[in-house]
């Protein structure tokens, strides 16, 4: 960005600033914590992306929320964060900057602290995988997204933001992310051939326009929405009679465990998730030292 850009930018964020000061009324740690939440979001856009907050769209909003959950931060200010954006972005409609808010109704968080991230065993993800029967177009579509997902741990966000050519069947691997997170990650055999019978036998059918760039489609032939994916998961996760609640997110985290629990070093999970710091990959080890501990407690006679 210039500094011109830049600098209408911090202007925006002034004048939002004043507005909730001047004309809501709003408390001084109300206002504090409003701004603060907002300038992180923009830094956090120029360091991954160079675009100013007017530029930003659901996409954007959706990946910022996921990077908070992987450093760490409790529900509570993931969903605090996302309320700060809503409210900036709906004055920024209101005073005529933006047509319309990229914080979408579909974009929200889990409620309520969680100390560690859940994760499926590995039976609980084989039941899971094996809901998909790939005997028909969504089927083998659906079959393909999860095995990708799980094979690869990427973001829900980087899973239907994949284009075709960031699947390299040579190498049987994707390429996700850009910049610093960047980075090429193997399929398993079984996640390839998924991938493979989509590519042949379905996506061609199921595409409604012939330059339509995006890997995984929906049933109307355009790219798969994450709201679009939350849906299949919960419809499989029923199927498969897990009970606990899963998200996108769930199999990422159990991407990442089962790694470490097979002899994966930190540095390598750490590559392949795509995390800028080392201490958001660490959290792995702490659930895999809890478990330890839980089940010591639960089995030794003496504990």
């Amino acid at each position: 960005m210039t500094e011109r850009v830049i600098g209408f930018m911090l202007d925006l964020i002034s004048a939002y600033e004043n507005y909730l000061t001047k004309v809501k009324q709003a408390s001084a740690n109300t206002v504090f914590s409003y701004m603060r939440d907002i300038r992180q979001f923009a830094d956090w856009l120029q360091r991954n992306g160079e675009i100013a907050v007017l530029d930003a769209d659901q996409l954007n909003i959706s990946r910022y929320l996921d990077y908070l959950q992987e450093q760490g931060r409790s529900a509570a200010t993931v969903s605090r964060s996302l309320a700060s954006l809503k409210n900036f972005y709906a004055y920024l409609v209101s005073t005529g900057f933006l047509v319309e808010s990229p914080v979408a109704s579909s974009i929200h968080v889990e409620r309520g602290e969680k100390k560690l991230p859940q994760v499926l065993t590995s039976a609980e993800v084989d039941k899971l995988l094996a809901q998909p029967a790939p005997v028909d177009p969504k089927g083998i579509r659906d079959k393909a997204m999860l095995e990708v997902l799980y094979a690869t741990g990427i973001r829900v966000t980087e899973l239907i933001d994949l284009n075709l050519d960031n699947f390299t069947p040579e190498l049987k691997s994707i390429h996700v992310g850009t910049g610093k997170k960047a980075r090429t990650i193997p399929l398993y055999p079984a996640a390839f051939r998924a991938l493979n019978q989509y590519l042949s036998e379905t996506r061609g059918a199921m595409v409604s326009d012939a330059e339509e760039n995006a890997l995984f489609v929906n049933v109307n032939g355009s790219r798969m929405s994450r709201q679009g994916f939350w849906k299949i998961l919960k419809h499989y996760q029923a199927k498969a009679g897990i009970d606990r609640e899963i998200t996108p997110h769930t199999l990422r985290h159990s991407f990442a465990v089962h790694l470490i629990e097979n002899g994966a070093d930190l540095s390598s999970v750490k590559e392949l998730m795509g995390h800028s710091d080392i201490s958001s990959t660490q959290v792995y080890t702490q659930m895999i030292n809890q478990k330890i501990k839980t089940v010591y407690d639960k089995c030794h006679p003496k504990a």
